[in-house]
């Protein structure tokens, strides 16, 4: 597939569709959907019903809600983990036949990528798992608190014209629970001493512009490392359903003409009014970041502040 303008989306009701351009990332938050979000390369029709008028059909371009969708399913072999301890991650993808698929398209230089959050949004994990060759997937992996996860898988099956998915299971987590409340919306996240700034609203129905900026010590950054074959990799999760949207850039490092920062954007259309937690990962200096932000659109919502700034969520990483 096309790295320019690709964008998987997950299952059932995600409220968030981008589209061209690429962001960064370590630490911050969420959005969600319903029906495969199509990169911009394997557009669906069900996405761009609706796509001006900010009505229900929207919706069709979330995802992460469903197990199985398009005759595949997601088994997920380890139901549950403890909080504070590291386990193995196990599952695998199956078909209508009940076969584990082995057979995958590589995106971003990856034949899947698995995403992990929290209920509460306060914890985020971006893994690469591994394929054993009978189909099954593995991943270490620690969680650092008790209560219910998701667990979404992006990947487009090998098999001819096959659509680009996202199934997401839950996952039980054991230990001592206790909430955390959803950051409040800003336009600024700061982790490891780089500061992000997001510039541009989310409305629904309506095509926007997301550009974040990215600085180190108040300085541009100017040369942000390719991370998965892109300058950044965007996550929204809605929050109250964590309907999934993963989102891909339009350009692409060596193209000629993406520059790598301090600017990253992305074409964004929320399919609904509601809250979000974005999730940019971006590398720069050989370490993966993920910056946060909580986002809310619609008529009813209330602009984020522009001066607040957060450290991100409770928890955010990567695993390779």
């Amino acid at each position: 597939m096309n790295t320019a303008g690709k964008i998987t989306s997950f299952t059932a009701a995600i409220a968030v569709s981008f589209g061209a351009a690429y962001g960064l990332g370590n630490t911050v938050g969420p959005l969600g959907g319903t029906g495969p979000a199509p990169h911009a390369d394997h557009t669906d029709s069900t996405e761009q019903e609706g796509a001006g008028d900010g009505g229900d059909h929207a919706e069709s371009a979330a995802g992460g809600l469903q197990v199985s969708e398009a005759g595949y399913t997601l088994d997920l072999m380890t139901p549950r983990l403890k909080a504070a301890q590291e386990g193995e991650l196990r599952f695998a993808v199956r078909d209508r036949s009940g076969r584990p698929v082995t057979s995958y398209e590589r995106e971003h230089d990856k034949e899947l990528h698995l995403i992990l959050a929290s209920r509460d949004l306060a914890t985020y994990r971006h893994l690469h798992p591994t394929r054993a060759t009978d189909g099954t997937w593995s991943t270490p992996v620690t969680l650092p608190a008790a209560g219910d996860y998701r667990v979404f898988a992006d990947f487009t099956p090998g098999a001819k014209n096959a659509p680009d998915l996202t199934l997401g299971a839950d996952l039980a987590v054991a230990g001592t629970y206790k909430p955390a409340e959803l950051p409040k919306p800003s336009r600024t996240a700061t982790v490891d001493g780089y500061t992000v700034t997001l510039n541009g609203d989310l409305r629904p129905g309506v095509a926007e512009d997301l550009t974040f900026d990215v600085r180190k010590g108040g300085k541009p950054v100017t040369d942000l490392d390719p991370y998965l074959g892109a300058y950044g990799h965007l996550v929204a999760l809605r929050a109250g359903d964590l309907a999934y949207l993963h989102v891909h850039p339009d350009g692409a490092p060596g193209d000629g003409r993406t520059e790598p920062g301090p600017a990253v954007t992305f074409t964004a259309t929320a399919p609904s009014s509601a809250t979000y937690r974005l999730f940019l990962d971006f590398e720069h200096d050989g370490t993966v970041r993920t910056a946060a932000f909580t986002v809310r659109t619609g008529a009813s919502a209330t602009a984020p502040e522009p001066d607040a700034s957060t450290s991100g969520h409770e928890d955010g990483g990567h695993g390779h």
